[in-house]
């Protein structure tokens, strides 16, 4: 699982009738100290996060293993929304 912030969406009208009905958001990924890396993806949301909103993505394989995209032609998936980050006993993030 890589960590990342929501910073945009993609609206496609057209596209494989596979992925009909999933929602496009871009993804910066983060580093430990919730700093961007400079990576960016777009991944399939699973769980409804929203811009500016921490979130947890898989890529790969791992990224069709969720009950929303088994079998579908994704390479990353939002799973999940962060609600706090602590490295070392020191409070990184907690969501607002």
């Amino acid at each position: 699982m890589l960590m990342g912030r929501v910073v945009g969406t993609v609206v496609s009208t057209r596209k494989d009738d596979k992925i009909v009905g999933l929602r496009f958001l871009i993804v910066r990924e983060l580093d430990h100290e919730m700093r961007e890396t400079g990576k960016m993806v777009v991944a399939a949301d699973s769980v409804g996060a929203g811009v500016g909103e921490v979130v947890l993505y898989a890529s790969g394989s791992s990224a069709r293993q969720t009950a929303f995209t088994h079998e579908r032609p994704v390479d990353a998936t939002i799973m999940a929304i962060v609600d706090e980050v602590e490295v070392g006993g020191v409070q990184r993030y907690v969501k607002e």
